[in-house]
């Protein structure tokens, strides 16, 4: 559980950061200050992940777990659907490539055969 604190923080913690670099990565010491922050969540010493994940991450997940359920049924079903038409338009496009490729196969062995004299289908051995 307190892995899964720390990765739950430090995810949001990567999102964060990906724009307070763009801001404030002048900053004198921006990187140690960053590094000492990853060192402090991880540690089990200080408990930093525990600590920030109960005060802040769990009370926010808990007043809006009616919402994200709703996304996730509707991410689901979504998905289902997503799904479902590119698996219709994959097997569309499966279908007209095979028809496509039959049908030109049959033009090159017609051809094929045409270039053949009535001659030299007579010496080919039938079976």
């Amino acid at each position: 559980v307190r892995r899964m604190m720390y990765w739950i923080v430090f995810s949001l913690f990567m999102v964060t950061e990906t724009f307070t670099d763009l801001l404030i990565s002048w900053f004198p010491f921006y990187y140690e200050v960053k590094m000492a922050f990853v060192i402090w969540l991880l540690s089990p010493y200080t408990r930093g992940a525990s600590l920030l994940y109960r005060k802040f991450v769990h009370p926010t997940l808990s007043r809006r777990e009616k919402e994200i359920d709703t996304y996730i049924v509707q991410a689901r079903e979504r998905g289902y659907e997503t799904m479902v038409r590119f698996g219709k338009r994959g097997l569309n496009m499966a279908a007209t490539a095979a028809v496509q490729a039959a049908a030109k196969s049959q033009g090159a062995l017609a051809g094929r055969l045409r270039s053949f004299s009535m001659q030299d289908l007579r010496s080919i051995p039938s079976e």
